[in-house]
């Protein structure tokens, strides 16, 4: 399968009153800042939004976008396996900012960290209390061997199955009635 077509925050920006624009980021980190326009789509909630992904590119380009641009080429790849055309932006809302480049922020921004600092914190807390408990009881090294194996393996796929599980939890999780608005407002 070829790689889905890619935009700079520039050729973006220039053609974004052109573009569907669906943030595949937590509810949280979307909250956070997203491009003008936006819609919400977490990446994990993507197969329930193909219909409406499907009806929403029959009207034009879908621009997906994500933090760095790699949840974002996933979701364009798993669009493509689906029959539906989708482009990423490269570098995702960091690239974007970076620019100097309006984010709009939700009332409550800045109450979920980013998936890539969530995960940080959850890998160091665990090397650090397998290390730790480790003192007393040496088989609990295995756990810091368990999480820098699964970095390792993180960086090789470039996939992150904590940022998986994390995105599980609660604060991270789309209500079903926000869900449920932006796969309609998509449909219209």
């Amino acid at each position: 399968m070829a790689a889905p077509t890619t935009l700079i925050p520039a050729q973006a920006a220039a053609r974004l009153d052109d573009h569907t624009v669906i943030d595949v980021r937590t509810p949280g980190e979307y909250a956070s800042g997203h491009l003008p326009g936006a819609h919400n789509i977490p990446l994990g909630h993507l197969h329930t939004a193909l219909p409406a992904l499907k009806t929403a590119a029959a009207r034009g380009t879908l621009l997906m976008v994500c933090a760095s641009g790699n949840r974002s080429t996933t979701a364009c790849t798993r669009l493509a396996a689906a029959g539906i055309p989708a482009t990423t932006l490269t570098g995702g809302t960091t690239a974007w900012a970076g620019e100097g480049r309006p984010l709009r922020r939700s009332d409550n921004a800045g109450a979920v960290w980013p998936m890539e600092r969530q995960v940080r914190l959850a890998a160091g807390s665990l090397v650090v209390l397998g290390l730790a408990a480790g003192t007393r009881w040496r088989p609990a090294r295995w756990l810091s061997a368990a999480i820098g194996t699964g970095l390792v393996l993180s960086a090789a796929t470039n996939t992150c199955g904590m940022a998986a599980a994390l995105a599980e939890l609660p604060h991270n999780r789309p209500r079903t009635t926000d869900l449920h608005a932006t796969l309609q407002a998509l449909q219209d």
